[in-house]
């Protein structure tokens, strides 16, 4: 069964985001890292770099394809997870708790407003054919 957890908000490229004061973690969705098999080497974003909400932060390489990470919110990456360089396979062990990707200080809240909770993101994947 595929966990989503009930404290992140949800964009429909299968990112989450945990909010933590002005500061988002951001990561991919269980549902995603399934569907993308096993991931051998992701393209971080930088620290200090701009991402921009519905646009590609970073970029996931699995055996089965490459993917694009599209960045939930806009804001600049204060900080990169660099377990993943060495071991990107923990994305796909746990992609909500040691497998996040980045943090990113939030420009504009009310963009979160536009996210999915966890009840919606599953009703989204269902409607998507994704659940087992």
């Amino acid at each position: 069964m595929m966990k989503i957890p009930e404290d992140l908000k949800y964009h429909k490229e299968h990112t989450w985001v945990r909010l933590s004061g002005k500061k988002a973690i951001i990561g991919i969705t269980d549902y995603a890292q399934e569907q993308l098999g096993d991931i051998v080497y992701i393209d971080l974003p930088e620290v200090d770099s701009e991402v921009e909400a519905n646009a590609e932060m970073a970029e996931i390489e699995s055996t089965k394809a490459t993917s694009s990470v599209i960045a939930p919110v806009t804001g600049v990456v204060i900080e990169v997870n660099e377990d993943l360089a060495e071991s990107p396979e923990i994305i796909n062990e746990d992609p909500y708790g040691k497998g996040w990707i980045a943090k990113v200080e939030i420009e504009d809240p009310s963009e979160l407003d536009e996210l999915m909770d966890a009840g919606e993101y599953a009703r989204f994947i269902e409607e998507e054919g994704g659940t087992k």
